[in-house]
């Protein structure tokens, strides 16, 4: 492993500047008596160029450079470990502060590569489908940790010393966690990501996904505007309530709304929720579940995109067949949806959709949790 990745401790006293947005590092700057522009100085080196010592920043005078070694780091979280899939697929199991582990991956395809990010150490949702509900739920990641693993990413295909290594094209905020029950680290990350001083993705490459955390995917409407997906997984709430508990207080109807109203506010009017829909063998697999989907979603600006299950240990359920799945398929396309089945990437390295489960300390009071932080945005 490059010796670039491994994070070592700083004292506790100095401040992280990687998860800063350019407005917070501008004005953390400014308290440091200094001109603002230093601020964007720094982040051109951190984000494009990788670098985490302030005295390889040679634009940056020697005082300056010694003032920000005595107060501040660039420190992102340390890779435990990295695996890769036969299919080009990687994963790294991420150590953050604490001791626990989350989990990045990158998917690779054609000239494009997805990193899917996480954004807590667990997830207290409890979603029946998916192995990282099943270890409890711990802390939010701080924006250092998300926007960290953009930058281990990126750093670990030699992106910052070649210039012409694998990039990350596009960001999926679909790793471990809710990322509205993490709001405002995931805004800031997010807003890196967009920034052209740290990573320039477009806000269309940029998706968040959620399980429908209404009064936080409101209230980002005023604060963002990058890709919406939403996963619904259920064509009524009586599946959907057993399979996707969040929904017994926010309601598909609830949602759907709430996720229109998203893509009503931005300024580009082509924009679509992407909607998430995990095939589940004998569950919500029909044909007759396909067509009320449909009947659902009529007239709804999206696309839809189905993710036959994949399996975990102790999963409880099955991934439909190839022919349940082409089923499925054709009821929506035929009912005029633009509908893709994702392909299964990384499966032989547990990183595929709904397999991200990391290494959670506290499994304890999920249910306190998943109450307190609902009734803290209402």
């Amino acid at each position: 492993m490059p010796e670039a990745l491994i994070a070592t401790s700083n004292p506790a006293s100095k401040v992280n500047l990687l998860g800063m947005t350019r407005a917070q590092l501008e004005s953390y700057f400014d308290e440091l008596g200094e001109k603002k522009f230093r601020a964007q100085q720094v982040m051109k080196w951190m984000h494009h160029q990788g670098v985490r010592d302030f005295q390889a920043m040679t634009n940056l005078g020697k005082a300056l450079r010694d003032k920000l070694a005595s107060c501040a780091e660039i420190t992102p979280p340390e890779i435990e470990s990295q695996q890769d899939s036969t299919d080009g697929t990687r994963k790294w199991a991420i150590k953050v502060d604490g001791g626990a582990l989350v989990e990045a991956v990158l998917i690779p395809e054609g000239d494009r590569a997805t990193l899917c990010v996480s954004s807590q150490v667990g997830c207290s949702l409890d979603c029946k489908f998916c192995s990282t509900g099943k270890q409890g739920f711990q802390r939010d990641l701080t924006s250092a940790e998300i926007i960290g693993q953009v930058w281990l990413a990126i750093n670990s295909y030699d992106g910052w010393q070649a210039g012409n290594g694998r990039v990350v094209t596009n960001v999926v905020m679909m790793g471990m966690g809710e990322p509205l029950l993490n709001f405002d680290n995931v805004v800031s990350s997010m807003e890196l990501m967009c920034d052209d001083l740290a990573y320039g993705l477009s806000k269309r490459k940029v998706t968040l996904s959620t399980s429908g955390v209404v009064p936080a995917l409101d209230r980002l409407a005023e604060l963002s505007d990058v890709s919406l997906a939403v996963s619904l997984h259920a064509p009524n709430d009586a599946i959907r309530n057993e399979i996707v508990p969040i929904n017994r207080r926010y309601p598909i109807a609830k949602l759907l709304d709430s996720a229109r109203a998203y893509i009503d506010a931005q300024t580009d009017k082509k924009r679509v929720v992407t909607i998430e829909y995990t095939l589940l063998a004998g569950v919500n697999d029909q044909v007759e579940h396909a067509h009320e989907l449909a009947v659902l979603l009529k007239d709804y600006p999206c696309k839809i995109n189905l993710i036959p299950f994949n399996d975990f240990p102790n999963s409880g359920y099955q991934r439909p067949s190839g022919n349940a799945v082409s089923r499925f398929w054709k009821v929506l396309m035929e009912a005029g949806f633009i509908v893709t089945v994702r392909t299964t990437r990384g499966d032989d390295i547990d990183a595929a959709c709904g397999q991200l489960v990391g290494d959670v300390n506290d499994r304890t009071k999920r249910s306190e949790r998943y109450r307190a932080q609902y009734e803290e945005l209402e």
